[in-house]
């Protein structure tokens, strides 16, 4: 979330920074905030008035009963002051919960090199990598070939759970671990420490990471136990070190996770609905970084390019967009879209999203650093999928394919598959 101090001090400033969004509740909710402030501000003295005039009695009383003088009219008196001190507390207390509630909603400023937009179709490509295919035969989806292959069912898992999932079989199963094992190696080889974390969670997780409030819809809540299944290992990777300060010195920490990921796609029905693209439950391998403010931005190029080294090496031709203001998710200050070209659908298909979160996410979480001087900050944290699994798939089926209806395997992958 915002700094509240920035947002009380330099309130123009703020709105300038978040105009890229296009959404012009935000100025609203600003202005709701500073009217609430204001009142806390004047609460806040009338309390410590009070108070004040409370303590002053409160010693004098004792030196009038010494010298025999009837105090009962100054009891009665701060009975009264007792009792105004607690209604403003609880007034304080409702402003401030409604000062919370309305900066939990706010999303973060944008960085001034984020272009303006409206939705994805104002998003600036920055660059491309690899030679598109060009086939002598008409290329088929990954589904067809998958379906054809024998790699995946959707009709048993729409019989064992609902839409949107999937059974993998034999090769199939065995590429997707193939590409976990072979996309975290070369994670580890660039120096990212791997982890395996709980793939349930708590509320205060996914508030520490921006799902919370805005978007519970898109995930799915166990409600006899008020924990939800991750939508991303972003959640639990990046609370780790929650309530934590991290010695500037082991910074930047650099962390892979590989995790299953749940989400209950809110909004998305009739969209991608066939085949691996969008399912309630997929794979993926996730890069997470804790940074100083200072060096955020260049760790955020570099996670960047960690991920787009993982298509680089599968010979996949992608290209990075720099997501517009419109496009820009919550938390972000600034994302990367990597998308993979999809033969069949004659485009880019996103397979990852590359964000820097300032300090908005740190200051949900709680978890700080120290600077030069000492003196204790919040830390930047950034993330990005390196890579989605499923869509990975996607692209080798669709990219490998043969005119036969078959599909070559990347010769990188090779050693991560079983002898066959």
């Amino acid at each position: 979330m915002l700094d509240l101090k920035r947002i009380t001090s330099e309130p123009e400033q703020v709105k300038a920074a978040l105009k890229n969004r296009n959404n012009p509740e935000i100025n609203s909710s600003i202005d709701e905030i500073l009217e609430l402030d204001t009142q806390r501000k004047k609460l806040l003295q009338e309390v410590e008035g009070l108070k004040h005039q409370r303590n002053q009695v409160s010693q004098q009383i004792p030196v009038l009963k010494k010298e025999g003088k009837d105090t009962s009219a100054i009891m009665a008196e701060m009975k009264s002051v007792a009792q105004n001190i607690k209604d403003l507390d609880q007034q304080l207390a409702k402003v401030e919960d409604l000062m919370s509630s309305i900066l939990h909603v706010i999303p973060n400023v944008l960085h001034e090199s984020v272009p303006p937009g409206k939705d994805d179709k104002d998003n600036i490509e920055i660059r491309k990598w690899g030679e598109i295919r060009e086939f002598s035969f008409e290329p088929k989806s990954h589904f067809d070939i998958g379906e054809s292959q024998g790699l995946f069912n959707f009709k048993k898992a729409g019989e064992v759970t609902g839409a949107r999932f999937v059974y993998l079989l034999g090769l199939g199963a065995q590429l997707e671990r193939a590409l976990v094992q072979f996309m975290l190696q070369t994670h580890l080889d660039a120096g990212y420490e791997e982890m395996i974390p709980p793939y349930i969670v708590n509320r205060d997780a996914l508030f520490g990471t921006s799902q919370l409030p805005k978007f519970q819809e898109d995930v799915f809540h166990i409600e006899k136990f008020d924990y939800f299944l991750i939508p991303t290992a972003e959640v639990p990777v990046t609370n780790y070190h929650r309530n934590e300060i991290i010695d500037p010195d082991k910074l930047p920490l650099c962390y892979t996770a590989y995790t299953p990921c749940f989400r209950s796609e809110a909004g998305s029905y009739g969209k991608d609905t066939r085949g691996l693209k969008r399912q309630h439950q997929f794979h993926k391998v996730e890069l997470v970084k804790f940074t100083t403010p200072e060096s955020s931005f260049e760790e955020h190029e570099k996670l960047t390019a960690n991920a787009e080294h993982i298509l680089k090496l599968l010979e996949l031709p992608y290209r990075v967009v720099t997501l517009c203001g419109g496009d820009v998710g919550f938390g972000s200050t600034k994302t990367y879209d990597i998308e993979v070209w999809s033969p069949f659908a004659k485009g880019y298909v996103e397979i990852s999203s590359c964000s820097n979160f300032l300090d908005f996410q740190a200051r949900r979480a709680n978890i700080r650093t120290r600077d030069k001087a000492g003196k204790v900050q919040f830390a930047h944290t950034i993330n990005g999928s390196g890579l989605a699994v499923g869509r990975t798939v996607l692209a080798i089926l669709e990219n490998y394919q043969n005119e036969d209806g078959t599909f070559s395997i990347p010769e990188v992958l090779k050693p991560y598959l079983p002898r066959r």
